[in-house]
């Protein structure tokens, strides 16, 4: 048995990148990106109006109110798409449209509302003073040409891609999503909508584990709840460890006389990186590596194997993307936490933010089969092993759940 930290030395040095791929913008979402986004121009590209009403000369505005109105003389329209090639000269001043760009000779935009409205008619009233600038976007006020809007690692969102559609990118360098093996041993697994016979229980693992890929930007191209028979184990691993980069199991990993799964491993050919490490839940964690495949053995009860997912298999999945490494942060505990000996403790945990600090507490369900001690979790709380308790107002580490909020 091996400590936390040494496992996550020894995997660390076993993990590898995956290439990248180009793909049209609209299969981006969920992506890392491998490249920088340049802005190909400024943002605005010229200056345009922030609303609908005149171009005018702000210094032919000077004293109008709706009591006296200046009449300016309408020489055109400057709309969206269709700008004015016009130039604005005193006591002028042309139509223009929200997102238009500003005519020459105006330094303002005064709003319809301000005026006596648009019409077919030369002239205007002008009820308001413009102030130089008012109403105009102006270039680059935003993004300047050659700006870098995204930076590479970047997880893709609607935001990104939003950004990417503005600046007319089409197509984007990203990671390769990567391909997943999951599967779930033992005689006692019954798919979730059937019936349960005595000494069975239903298949949550897979259903979480295929949740988590998915949200991890990966692709499970299997997934099977396997009997506890070695002939069927060898058929399914044979051709993940050709086919996937990261294989996940889930049972079988631990000394039950029919745990298999350790064995069909070494079996065929993986080799064994550590077997058991000093923490709780999860003990009976295997990690080993093929031909270009990871293998991770996680226990079986859902506790152990959702945990053990979050703290094992998803940082190396968003690492293999290349994104940014996932730290954790401090937070202080307002309930105490059952700090192990010799092991490392985790614990699903509510953390949440009070006074400008980070204010945090363990689930109240502590054992290893007990999964409704992840709901209204954010976080999984985790503990180096010490011969101390850690007490409300002790500090301990905060790993946030990708996918929820801390408010």
């Amino acid at each position: 048995m091996i400590s936390v930290k040494e496992a996550k030395s020894i995997i660390q040095e076993k993990f590898f990148h995956l290439e990248s791929e180009v793909v049209p913008l609209e299969k981006s979402n969920g992506r890392i990106l491998h490249e920088d986004i340049i802005a190909k121009f400024s943002s605005p590209r010229f200056n345009n109006s922030a609303m609908d009403g005149f171009a005018v000369r702000s210094s032919d505005t000077i004293g109008a109110s709706k009591q006296t109105p200046i009449i300016l003389n309408n020489i055109g329209i400057s709309s969206a798409g269709v700008p004015s090639d016009l130039v604005i000269n005193k006591g002028e001043c042309i139509q223009c449209m929200t997102g238009a760009k500003i005519p020459s000779g105006s330094d303002a935009v005064i709003m319809v509302e301000d005026t006596d409205g648009f019409s077919d008619n030369d002239n205007v009233q002008v009820m308001i003073e413009a102030q130089p600038g008012k109403h105009i976007r102006v270039k680059g006020e935003e993004i300047n040409k050659g700006d870098i809007l995204i930076p590479n690692r970047t997880p893709i969102t609607a935001s990104e891609i939003g950004i990417c559609a503005t600046f007319g990118y089409g197509e984007l360098n990203v990671s390769k999503k990567p391909k997943i093996a999951i599967f779930g041993t033992g005689n006692e697994l019954v798919e979730p909508g059937n019936n349960l016979n005595e000494g069975e229980i239903y298949n949550s693992n897979l259903y979480v584990f295929s949740d988590i890929v998915g949200n991890a930007g990966g692709e499970i191209l299997m997934q099977d709840v396997l009997k506890d028979n070695k002939k069927y184990l060898k058929s399914f691993l044979s051709e993940a460890l050709e086919s996937c980069d990261v294989v996940i199991s889930s049972g079988g990993v631990s000394m039950g006389r029919f745990d298999y799964v350790r064995d069909v491993f070494i079996e065929l050919g993986v080799e064994e990186h550590f077997w058991k490490v000093a923490q709780k839940p999860g003990k009976p964690l295997f990690f080993g590596s093929g031909n270009k495949t990871l293998i991770f053995g996680l226990p079986g009860n859902p506790v152990s194997s959702y945990i053990g997912f979050m703290v094992w298999v998803w940082p190396i999945l968003n690492e293999m993307m290349g994104g940014n490494t996932l730290n954790p942060i401090q937070g202080e505990l307002i309930e105490p936490f059952p700090v192990e000996n010799i092991k490392y403790r985790y614990l699903f945990g509510q953390a949440w933010i009070e006074n400008g600090k980070i204010l945090c507490k363990p689930s109240r369900k502590i054992g290893s089969h007990m999964l409704t001690s992840s709901l209204n979790a954010n976080c999984i709380l985790g503990a180096e092993p010490s011969d101390k308790k850690l007490n409300p107002g002790d500090l301990i580490l905060v790993n946030l759940l990708p996918w929820k909020t801390i408010e």
